[in-house]
């Protein structure tokens, strides 16, 4: 463990225990700080439940729950598009089919956020904690874009109800995003656009109006957009994108609060 008397290894600069595990992907910056603080992490063969310890990669020995830390990983960044009928976690115990049962690559990636299993889409996969953690935690308020199929044709009072904010058991939703894309039969498509990342949260928010949504589909997370991807279908992330996820990272100096 880096101290103030302690030499740094020639070249490696060191770097906060937090975002050391997040850089290696064994969680998001958030779950790793959660970590430490809950005594699970051990440096040097030490229990560490401060958040201001740094350790030098390479040098320091790390370990989760006992588990060695050895280095940090490559970094892998996927799209898939989520079919209905899977869930968007590692394991289920209900036993019901993963995502990552439909993603064949040579690295550990998990899914970043939710994708309800009767929703399909845009859904991201990698080991870079940093990525997730900026997509994913309220603070940093990244805009999630769906495609919202529901019954009856909502009035613009409707619409204007989900764009300014509806009461829910958990309390009013933030304003959303909310156009009107088409209407036919008894029915409508409609295109919203969500910060926050509450569970079932835009099919609660419809119902609330009195309109069941039949489909679900995200299109976009951030900077990211599905395209034309294939149902079921996955790939890597092209460089701009992953630059375009980098960015939402918040640096040291911003203290966590960038905000994209």
């Amino acid at each position: 463990m880096t101290t103030r008397h302690q030499p740094q290894a020639k070249g490696i600069a060191p770097m906060r225990l937090q975002k050391f595990l997040a850089h290696a992907g064994v969680a998001s910056r958030r779950a790793s700080e959660e970590l430490i603080q809950a005594g699970r992490v051990q440096v040097n063969s030490q229990t560490v439940t401060e958040l201001g310890t740094k350790v030098v990669p390479g040098k320091d020995e790390v370990r989760v729950d006992g588990k060695l830390i050895t280095a940090l990983e490559g970094k892998a960044y996927y799209m898939l598009h989520k079919p209905v009928g899977y869930v968007s976690t590692v394991k289920d115990p209900q036993g019901r089919p993963t995502v990552l049962s439909l993603v064949d690559v040579p690295e550990r990636v998990y899914p970043v956020g939710r994708l309800d299993f009767d929703s399909e889409g845009l859904l991201l996969l990698t080991n870079d904690g940093e990525v997730a953690w900026a997509l994913t935690h309220p603070s940093q308020r990244v805009t999630k874009r769906y495609l919202v199929e529901v019954e009856g044709r909502p009035s613009a009072r409707d619409l204007q109800s989900l764009a300014q904010g509806v009461m829910l058991e958990d309390g009013i939703t933030a304003p959303a995003e909310v156009k009107l894309l088409s209407a036919h039969g008894n029915g409508a498509l409609i295109e919203m656009g969500i910060h926050e990342g509450r569970n079932r949260q835009i099919r609660r928010m419809c119902e609330r109006i009195g309109h069941r949504v039949i489909k679900l589909k995200r299109v976009q997370m951030g900077p990211i957009k599905l395209g034309r991807l294939p149902v079921g279908a996955h790939r890597p992330l092209r460089p701009k994108e992953v630059a375009a996820l980098r960015q939402l990272v918040p640096s040291e100096k911003d203290n966590g609060k960038r905000i994209r």
